[in-house]
């Protein structure tokens, strides 16, 4: 994939020697404008033990016990992360196969997906964007100095600054929303742009709502309690099941207009349970965020420096996130312009599946890693060191898991998308259909993936400009490949319109490896050079291609059975030929996560 690592030109680090004009020998690190050590503040709130390094030739005390706690500490709140966020996901595939049970690939199916992404972006820009990025520094390091009282005070404004901006934007949203999907939708026309019009205004409260989980998130984050941040969303999801299943029985036979009208009528009582689940997916958090902030209320102090830099940090990160996100409504845009019903929610089904690796190793590692990465103290060299050690090492981590991931969608993506939808009015054809679309994701599914790792190490150094211009570069060139592989590609070279929803997801995986590649170029100029080897990558290929190859000849040879069961009987030999192959390779990540698994079964 790339060079294997060495000491790379000299780096040039914000804050360091090089950087910072601080003497030689002599730790150079970033202050805020109360003096407080940055970078320290960052170890301390995750719970690290952080010893100033001292001359780059000099001797270092326990190094190799602080390592081993860095690290330590690192894995378990990677693992807490992955936890919430697999449990959270699982639940959203249930909710995903539910209503491919009632709605599979038809009008409705498309006007709800397209108006459910307004809360989705939402929440992933104010959840796992600009608010965590912005309110969690200032607040958990108000924390770390023991000032209670004045977290709580900043804690209570931004809350206030929230309700009364929620509020704004969903007043604006309802009012707005005809014109919204001419940019939510713009190939939607008719009845499925009447429909989606509804179903947007009754989403936008429950959006509200959303935004307000996002502050609990960040106060629950701040204060270490990630399980309960990263699960809440299961009640949003257990809601629309709910309301799913509540309203979706009927009797009797139907004909293709009585379904059309039943399957609207359904989908905008659905839309009414997202809302009552947005509300619980706050109210499950708040009793835990007032028991740890104590003493809320109410406060229109914005003349606080603590708020104003919590508002001030806010907008270039919303940026930065919102361009990302924007990635999402294009391809939704471009999928509503494939002339055939179904095209947006197949997108839907299959995104389903592709992001959840993305989240579970991607998200995981790189939100462990950024509080190590920030509490890199010494020299200009020594900082370049740590970040060129923690980035490897995360890579190496994030590839074991995500190149397997790609295999099994590109070569048994059918078994695992029919297990999981293929029921009721989703059909094998549509199982087919997905599992083309998925295909095509996995063009860029390794490298999307390692770029948000590298987008930490850039804010590690105190840097949200680069990534955020490398993102635009990236959406420009997803809507403009885009729309030649969705649109006119498929009829130029014979294919069926309706693939072109695949030439979507193509198309953005081979934008995600341009992005990448010039997310490594940059910073490898400021550290050294980083990246996987490519012997190890071409050992982890090969274990998947190995465990690929087993598991396509189970799936021809088992015959007709439940979708379930024939998963079941091809991806678990699929991955364990992965594992063993690995075992017989020596790939040392393998026993990393056997023997984190295996300690954390014997603390059961």
């Amino acid at each position: 994939m790339n060079d294997e690592q060495d000491s790379g030109p000299k780096p040039e680090v914000p804050g360091s020697e090089s950087g910072g004009g601080s003497s030689a020998g002599t730790p150079s690190n970033k202050l805020n404008p109360e003096g407080l050590d940055t970078r320290s503040s960052a170890a301390e709130i995750a719970g690290e033990t952080v010893d100033v390094v001292g001359e780059a030739t000099g001797t270092f005390p326990g190094a190799v016990a602080v390592e081993r706690s860095e690290r330590e500490s690192t894995a378990k709140s990677a693992f807490m992360v992955g936890a919430g966020i697999l449990i959270s996901r699982i639940i959203g595939v249930v909710r995903q196969r539910v209503f491919a049970y009632y709605f599979g690939n038809s009008l409705a199916a498309d006007a709800f997906t397209a108006a459910f992404k307004i809360p989705n972006f939402l929440q992933n820009v104010f959840g796992e964007g600009a608010l965590s990025a912005s309110f969690i520094p200032v607040y958990a390091n108000l924390l770390a100095r023991k000032d209670e009282k004045e977290a709580t005070r900043v804690a209570s404004a931004v809350l206030t600054v929230l309700a009364l901006v929620s509020s704004v934007i969903v007043l604006l949203g309802v009012l707005l929303t005809p014109y919204l999907i001419s940019v939510l939708a713009i190939g939607f026309v008719g009845e499925r742009r009447e429909l989606t019009i509804r179903l947007v205004q009754i989403f936008f409260p429950g959006a509200g709502l959303l935004v307000m989980s996002a502050w609990c998130l960040g106060v629950l984050n701040s204060h270490r309690k990630f399980l309960l941040s990263y699960t809440a969303p299961v009640a949003w999801n257990l809601a629309i099941i709910a309301a799913l299943i509540l309203f979706g029985a009927h009797s009797g036979q139907l004909d293709e207009i009585q379904l059309g009208a039943f399957q609207s009528r359904l989908a905008i009582l659905t839309a009414w349970g997202s809302v009552l689940g947005s509300a619980l997916q706050f109210i499950v958090q708040l009793p835990t965020v007032l028991w740890l902030a104590r003493g809320l209320r109410p406060v229109f102090d914005f003349a606080d420096e603590n708020v104003r830099t919590v508002i001030r940090n806010f907008f270039p990160v919303f940026m930065s996130r919102g361009v990302v996100q924007i990635s999402a409504f294009v391809d939704s845009n471009l999928a509503s312009l494939v002339p055939v019903f179904g095209a947006v929610s197949a997108l839907t089904y299959a995104q389903s599946l592709y992001t959840l690796p993305v989240s579970l190793f991607g998200m995981s590692v790189s939100a462990a890693e950024l509080p190590a990465m920030s509490s890199a103290l010494g020299t200009s060299d020594e900082i370049a060191q740590q970040l060129r050690r923690r980035l490897d090492g995360g890579l190496r981590r994030i590839a074991f898991f995500i190149i397997p991931s790609s295999m099994a969608m590109l070569a048994l993506g059918d078994v695992m998308t029919a297990a999981l939808y293929q029921t009721g009015r989703f059909k094998f054809a549509d199982s087919r259909f997905v599992w083309g679309i998925l295909a095509g994701s996995t063009i860029g599914l390794l490298a999307s993936t390692l770029g948000r790792l590298y987008a930490s190490t850039y804010y590690a150094l105190h840097d949200t400009r680069t990534p955020l211009l490398f993102a635009v570069i990236r959406v420009t060139l997803t809507t403009v490949l885009g729309y030649l592989f969705a649109i006119p590609l498929p009829p130029a070279i014979g294919l069926d319109p309706k693939w072109g929803v695949a030439g979507l997801t193509a198309s953005a995986g081979i934008a995600g490896w341009i992005e990448f590649a010039l997310l490594r170029r940059s910073l490898n100029r400021r550290i050294g050079k980083t990246g996987l080897p490519l012997t190890y990558v071409s050992k982890l290929w090969l274990a998947a291609a190995a465990g690929a190859g087993v598991g396509w000849a189970i799936k021809l040879g088992v015959g007709s059975h439940h979708p379930i069961i024939i998963a079941l009987l091809v991806l678990v030999p699929y991955g364990l030929i992965y594992f063993a192959v690995t075992a017989a390779l020596r790939v040392p990540e393998l026993n990393s996560v056997l023997g984190r698994v295996l300690r954390f079964a014997r603390r059961r």
